[in-house]
């Protein structure tokens, strides 16, 4: 498994992550995770951190795993090596003291060129991978805000779209998908928010990218990959 590291101190290692690629297992399937890999090259951050336990009892290792990102998505991530590191990084994301950029296209031409999706995020109520910014959302209901910003607009074979700087301001699952499908702008290629959408620009997995990271006055970027580059040429 190769994987690019983008900076390393004696407290932190952050990691470009690939597209396709697990952070951690589900206690469902086996296949190849960020976690193996993790373990394999830094044996010493096993038991760093927090496990969880599977409703089948099954208990899954997140060395040094301090926030994740979806399978499909690529880019920055970071990853504590000693456990003080642990709880001082857990606090900064829990605190909004770091700042993530991501970059995504989107279906459609939006309208305004920035601003904030301040829409509050649960359980959606017909699917239970899923969640809703919408009224009839159930469970728990969680603040969530996004700011957008338009890169750029354009039309690839017919079909509209943007490409958008986007920064959370909170860190719910799903936070970025869930907010665009709100905004009749969901992520291009992705699968469970826009089923019906045409794959375009060449993206054949969410095209949704973890571009920049800031904390502990670091500032940490991933370079764009190949079907991102692709895109940008369009």
């Amino acid at each position: 498994m190769n994987i690019e590291i983008l900076f390393e101190n004696d407290d932190m290692l952050a990691v470009n992550k690939p597209a396709g690629l697990v952070v951690h297992p589900d206690g469902k399937t086996e296949e190849p995770s960020l976690c193996d890999w993790i373990v394999e090259n830094y044996p010493e951050i096993r038991g760093v951190g927090e496990s969880i336990e599977c409703k089948d009892g099954t208990i899954i290792d997140r060395p040094g795993i301090v926030h994740r990102l979806d399978r499909d998505t690529s880019g920055v991530l970071v990853i504590a090596k000693n456990p003080v590191a642990y709880e001082i990084l857990k606090a900064a994301f829990k605190k909004r003291k770091a700042d993530k950029t991501y970059n995504a296209f989107v279906y459609g031409h939006m309208k305004e060129d920035r601003g904030t999706i301040d829409l509050p995020i649960g359980k959606s109520g017909g699917d239970f991978r899923k969640w809703s910014a919408m009224k009839k959302a159930r469970g728990k209901i969680r603040e969530a805000k996004t700011f957008f910003r338009v890169v750029d607009r354009g039309e690839f074979e017919g079909e509209k779209y943007s490409f958008l700087e986007l920064k959370p301001r909170t860190g719910r699952t799903h936070q970025i998908r869930v907010h665009l499908q709100a905004k009749n702008h969901p992520v291009v290629s992705d699968h469970l928010y826009a089923p019906n959408k045409p794959k375009i620009l060449g993206f054949e997995r969410l095209a949704l990218h973890s571009r920049k990271l800031e904390v502990w006055d670091q500032t940490i970027e991933a370079p764009y990959p190949d079907d991102f580059v692709e895109a940008l040429v369009f």
